[in-house]
Order: C-alpha cells, then sequence, then structure tokens
C-alpha cells in the first residue's frame, strides 16, 4: 500500500459534499454508434471515451476519462479521425511467453492514452481460456494462471508506468459470452480459488492496478458485482486491494451492489437500454436518504477511486508526452513475430527462392484477404489503426454488441510482405470463394500457402471449432492439388484441421496486428525464426473438452444460461493430463528452424523450490526458447501445473544456466474451511520440458507440509 496516497485520499475525501461524492460513482459514455446523442453530464470539449466521470478542480481530483485497450486505445466513433497502435491479440502477446513485451506494450497503450488525454485503460483481461469457443478468448493471454498472472501484470506495471490506470478484468469466470448478462457460473470455490482467481491474484499483488473490473455474469448464483465473496471477502479482505472495483458497462442491474463491494457503476447509460434505470444515481441517493446505504460505504468507496487517482499520479501530469508511432510500431512487430506459433513443418518452411539462375518459385498465396490485410477480434476491443482500416465487412447479430460484429482489416497485406521478401518469386492470389478456382491455381505453382481467417468477438461464442464460408473445403482441395500447401491460421482460438495430415505445415498467426502481415512472410521466409509457444491447448475434437455441448448455445439472446465448470482448477492441459486425452497441440507447442536441447535439470527446496537446468540451442541458427517446468505428481498422486517458465534466445552451440523459482501456490490446494493453501508432505515429481506434452527430463524433491496465506 502506499501509505501517503492513502492519507491523501482519506483527507480529501472528508472535503467533499456528498453531491461531489456521489459524482464519483458513475462513468457516462461518450457518443457512439450506439448512443448517438452526447449525454449532458459529459462537458463540451471533454474528448469522447468509453466512460468520464467529473473531476473535483477545487480540491485537485481530475476527470476519470477511460478507454477500452485490450489490444491498444479504441476509438469506437468516438473521436473522428483519431488512431492509435493496433497491437497483436493478447492470445498472441501470450504466446510469445515474454514478460517483458508485455510491459513494453503496456508503455505503449498508456503513452498514447495519456497523449490524448485518457487517464483510465480498460486493459488487463486474465480470464483464463476455458473453452475453444468463447468469442473473447483472443483478448485474454491465456489457460494458464501463472502465465496469465505474470504477463497481465507487467501490462499493468507498463500502462501505469506511464502515470495512466489500469483495471484488470474481468473479475471472475467471464469464460463465455453466450448470454453473458444472464450467465451463471458455477464452480467449486476452492478450485476457483486455484484457477481463474490466482491468476488475478498473482498480477493484483505484483502489479498494484488502480481498479479490478467485474464481469457481467454470476458466480455461484450471484452477480460478479453484487458478490461479496469475491468483492469483500477475497479481493478487499483476504488480498487486500486498495483501489476501487467498477462493473463492466451495463453489468448492475441493483443500487444494492455498492452494499456487497461494487464502487462505481460504468457506462451508465447501457444500465438504462439492459435494466431499465441508472442504479448508482436515483437509487442509490434514494437508498441513502432512507437510511439503508451507510455514510460509511459511500466514503469508502470513494477514498477508493481517489487512492487510485493519487497513488498511479494521473492527478500529476505535467505535459503531454511524445509519440513515435515507429517505435510503437516495432512493438506491435515484435509481439507479432514472437507470438506466432510454428505447429507443423514437414520441411517446406522457411520458403526458399531457387538458386541463382533457376526459375522463378511460383506461390499460389490464396483466401483470407490476403491481398488487403490481416483479421482484427470484433468488440470493444477493436483499434483504428494508422491511415485507418484497409476494409470493414458489416456481419451483425444478436444484442447491443452485434453492430460491432464487423470483419475489420488492418492495412499490412501478407501478400505484399511475401513479394518484398521474395523479389524474384512469382507470387498469384486467389480469393479462395471456391474450391475448384483455388486448386487451379495451386496446381500450377510449387508452393501453396492458404490463409484461413475467422471472425470472432465480443457477445458470442463460436458454434464449433471449424473454419467458416467454407474454408476448410478450399483448403483441402488446395492440399489436394498441391502437396507443398501450408495454412496461415488467423483466428483467437483453436481450430479443428481435418485437413491437417495432407498439409506440409500451419502457423497460428493469431490477430497479429498492423504490421501481422510482415510479420507472417518474415516467419514464412525465414526471415525471422519462429518462438511462439501455445497459451493453449488445441483439442482434437469438443469431445475432448470438458463441455462438447454448449450450454445456451443457440439460444435467443436474454435466455438465462448456467455453466458448470465441472473441471474445476483443472483447466486447459490440466484437463487434458486428467482425462488422459491426446490433444491436436499441446499447451506450450511451437516448433522453430532450429533444435534446443535441455540437460542438468537439479531440484531444491531451501525455502523455495528452485531448479536449475542447462538449455543448448543445437541447430543451426539463432533462435528462441521457451523452457516449461511442470509438476507431473504430488503425494496423493498425479496433478500437473505450470511452475515456470523462461525465455531464452541463444546463437547457435550457446548454452546458458536457467534458474526458476516456484511460487508456492502451485504446488499447493486451497482449503476454503481454513481460508489458506495447504503444501501436502511428501515428494513432488517435476518435469522439464518443451510443452505441457513433451517433457524430457524429470526429478524429485521433498517438501515439508505447510498452510499458508488467505
Amino acid at each position: 500500500m502506499n501509505s501517503e496516497a492513502m492519507e491523501r485520499a482519506r483527507a480529501v475525501e472528508a472535503q467533499l459534499t456528498d453531491d461531489e461524492r456521489f459524482s464519483l460513482l458513475i462513468s457516462v459514455m461518450g457518443t457512439n454508434e450506439v448512443l448517438k446523442e452526447k449525454d449532458p453530464r459529459i462537458p463540451d470539449g471533454v474528448p469522447m471515451s468509453a466512460g468520464y466521470t467529473p473531476g473535483i478542480p477545487r480540491l485537485g481530483i481530475p476527470a476519470l476519462l477511460m478507454s477500452d485497450a485490450s489490444l491498444g486505445v479504441t476509438n469506437p466513433g468516438y473521436r473522428e479521425g483519431d488512431t492509435a497502435t493496433a497491437l497483436p491479440a493478447s492470445i498472441a502477446l501470450g504466446a510469445t511467453f515474454n514478460p517483458e513485451l508485455a510491459r513494453r506494450s503496456g508503455h505503449l497503450v498508456g503513452r498514447e492514452a495519456r497523449s490524448k488525454g485518457l487517464n483510465v485503460q480498460l486493459a488487463g483481461g486474465l480470464n483464463l481460456h476455458r473453452d475453444p469457443r468463447n468469442g473473447r478468448n483472443f483478448e485474454y493471454l491465456s489457460e494458464d494462471p501463472w502465465l496469465t498472472g505474470v504477463l497481465g501484470a507487467e501490462s499493468v506495471k507498463g500502462i501505469q508506468g506511464e502515470q495512466v490506470i489500469s483495471t484488470v478484468k474481468h473479475f471472475s469466470l467471464n469464460c463465455n459470452e453466450t448470454n453473458r448478462h444472464w450467465l451463471d457460473a458455477v464452480i467449486d470455490p476452492a478450485a476457483h480459488r486455484e484457477s481463474d482467481l490466482l491468476a488475478f491474484e498473482i498480477a493484483i499483488e505484483r502489479a498494484r492496478p488502480g481498479s479490478v473490473m467485474t464481469g457481467y455474469n454470476k458466480v455461484n448464483g450471484t452477480y460478479s458485482g453484487g458478490n461479496r465473496t469475491l468483492l469483500q471477502d477475497i479481493l478487499k479482505g483476504a488480498w487486500g486491494f486498495h483501489g476501487w472495483v467498477m462493473s463492466d458497462w451495463g453489468a448492475t442491474p441493483s443500487w444494492d451492489f455498492a452494499l456487497q463491494g461494487q464502487d462505481q457503476e460504468s457506462g451508465a447509460q447501457i444500465d438504462v437500454m439492459m435494466w431499465g434505470k441508472e442504479p448508482f444515481t436515483a437509487p442509490l441517493r434514494d437508498a441513502y436518504a432512507a437510511g439503508e446505504f451507510p455514510k460509511e460505504r459511500l466514503s469508502e468507496m470513494v477514498r477508493r477511486i481517489l487512492y487510485a487517482i493519487f497513488d498511479v499520479g494521473i492527478d500529476r501530469w505535467e505535459e503531454t508526452p511524445d509519440v513515435d508511432p515507429a517505435a510503437h510500431a516495432d512493438i506491435a512487430l515484435e509481439t507479432a513475430r514472437q507470438g506466432i506459433v510454428l505447429l507443423k513443418n514437414d520441411g517446406v518452411l522457411p520458403l526458399q527462392p531457387p538458386s541463382a539462375g533457376g526459375a522463378p518459385l511460383r506461390i499460389a498465396v490464396i483466401g483470407g484477404h490476403a491481398q488487403l490485410g490481416v483479421p482484427i477480434g470484433a468488440g470493444s476491443s477493436a483499434v483504428v489503426p494508422p491511415g485507418g482500416y484497409a476494409e470493414v465487412h458489416t456481419i451483425g447479430g444478436p444484442g447491443i454488441m452485434g453492430g460491432m460484429r464487423n470483419l475489420y482489416l488492418l492495412p499490412s497485406s501478407p501478400l505484399a510482405e511475401l513479394q518484398k521478401l521474395l523479389p524474384g518469386a512469382a507470387l498469384e492470389y486467389d480469393p479462395g470463394m471456391s474450391p475448384a478456382e483455388a486448386a487451379l491455381l495451386a496446381r500450377r505453382c510449387e508452393v501453396a500457402v492458404v490463409f484461413g481467417i475467422r471472425l470472432e468477438g465480443e457477445g458470442y461464442d463460436n458454434a464449433d471449432l471449424s473454419l467458416p464460408w467454407g474454408q476448410d473445403a478450399v483448403i483441402e482441395a488446395v492440399a489436394d492439388a498441391n502437396p507443398a500447401t501450408v495454412v496461415v491460421l488467423e483466428t483467437g482460438n483453436p481450430v479443428a484441421m481435418p485437413w491437417l495430415p495432407k498439409v506440409r505445415a500451419v502457423l497460428a498467426a493469431w490477430y497479429p496486428g498492423q504490421c501481422g502481415g510482415r510479420a507472417i512472410a518474415e516467419i514464412l521466409t525465414g526471415a525471422v525464426n519462429p518462438s511462439g509457444k501455445l497459451p493453449l491447448t488445441f483439442p482434437a475434437g469438443l469431445d475432448q473438452t470438458p463441455r462438447p455441448e454448449l450450454p445456451g448455445l443457440g439460444t435467443p439472446w436474454g435466455t438465462p444460461t448456467t455453466i458448470n465448470y465441472n473441471e474445476g482448477s483443472d483447466v486447459g492441459y490440466r484437463w487434458f493430463a486428467r482425462t488422459g486425452h491426446r490433444p491436436l497441440f499441446a499447451f506450450g507447442h511451437g516448433l522453430s528452424y532450429t533444435r534446443f536441447g535441455y540437460a542438468d535439470l537439479a531440484v531444491t527446496h531451501r525455502g523455495v523450490v528452485r531448479a536449475e537446468f542447462t538449455v543448448t540451442n543445437a541447430g543451426q541458427r539463432r533462435g528462441a526458447d521457451v523452457p516449461q517446468l511442470y509438476l507431473l505428481e504430488e503425494p496423493s498422486g498425479p496433478r500437473m501445473r505450470l511452475l515456470g517458465f523462461e525465455r531464452v534466445d541463444l546463437e547457435p552451440g550457446e548454452s546458458r544456466t536457467v534458474t526458476l523459482d516456484v511460487d508456492p501456490r502451485l504446488l499447493a490446494s486451497f482449503d476454503t474451511e481454513r481460508g489458506q493453501w495447504h503444501t501436502a508432505g511428501g515428494s513432488y515429481r517435476l518435469a522439464l520440458g518443451h510443452s505441457a506434452g513433451n517433457y524430457t527430463l524429470e526429478a524429485d524433491v521433498a517438501l515439508p507440509e505447510k498452510w499458508f496465506g488467505r
């Protein structure tokens, strides 16, 4: 805790009038495609944003101006002509396994936000990938709480290092989008602490975000924003969080959420659309006048907001920082490079031009609008890149978010970038509209590169894992026509691959951001050595997942839905270890154009479990590897957990010793009766591997019984 900020928050809060206190408890949205009229509470001259809360100048309290920022500073129609760096999707950042890059991306977001006068960024998506159909998985980092918590913390540190408040969201279990306003996420409380909540706990303790945003959904029967167990007992009690809890936009149906731990109602006009009222304006004031809402709680809500303002320093801005678009584009490019995962390669990659004097290499580039650019995910995270979009295709859909379900293409053409890197090659493009037509081009080329895309976004889940618009049939036809077929996937989730045995190589490029076309071309041609690792498991089919049939899928918007997360804390690779299913591609998997070996694993326990080992680049070119340490067994039996990782960049033949210290919670279970973590005494088996499905060295370590934490 920042004691100076806390003392100042107390002193300033004591000087406020009740009207001023209540004014800090809501934010209102700026004009956009849904809200055509400017809310009169937003003064003239104030830039439009996702949320505006008035300041109190006489006491040095600045107005709060908020923006979505999962993938960069968004501008969904608020500010005409205003653009920002469009970063790769968070799932691509997760695939980098690179905390330093997460912090650099955070600094980028914070700096660009500050340059626009925005001082709160709705970033830090920490929900775990529990279902490979979740339409919003691209905004989240991974299926693992340690990877998610570590990378999420660095992103928050980067943003707040620019004196801009960052949230973490969506607290908690906003892991499916189908009827999310009416979804009840049911989970064992101990399993919740060991999975999704652990990701939040790690990020919050490491980065001290100014705010936590609740989810739309219920957790065990109670809406997140009114869930006293989550907000008061765990977040503010056990974890000692000092910032404020804001709702998601349109996630406050009742004023009494203020009694359960929510401190601010966000996007109040959306609550009017959803629930017919703004609960934290007149209803909350009426409850206050009637004595149902205590003065002490009102003061605490305000103190929490003031504490975050003073702790992060948004009240101490002295000048507008300069933004270097080229430097920020480099961060977007490097994130895309490190986040692209080479899933399969039967020797066709990297693409090599013919020797001197040979005929030009003929390459068919097929589908995915590759002649124009790369796609992004739909919804509130959409960023307008410098120069605007290459193209926008209106798709539509049910509910409030239906109007934002568009296929946006960022102007970074993989076709054009491939031509730059292979100037002597003959490239031809086919749109991939017809399997027969695409096969005609593929048949007369040495190599075929097929781009498979899928539009995913906020407010809906995918019905299955297939590629839409007949793309699987196109890939099948191309692979039948050309044995040297490469598939590049631009999606926000795992993909079914019925054509996998027929193709020579597969890249998972995700939504790769404004420089994505260049990064894809660099990986395909070998200008960059691939180093991304899967941040979530690719199942062979939905029958391998905890819920082959997703509850509520296909029901009308507004249908109450219950999802029992019966996998508990065994999310993703943990579920596969428990069930013995063999996935299509394992968590942590990712190939390279070089080879890495591990040796000399030693595990010790002297207060903390520490693993030391050597990593060697045994190949012929420089590359980066991500060795991963896993728990395989505890005294009571098998239990798989990622315990640590480190990204290592090595020259050919170079070796490096890596040391990993294990967070004790990753070796423990949470006991809800005692409210503590518990490590059983006995022997634990650890493994070092290239992925959750490929480990090469094992070691045992003995631990004493221990109770700790809250």
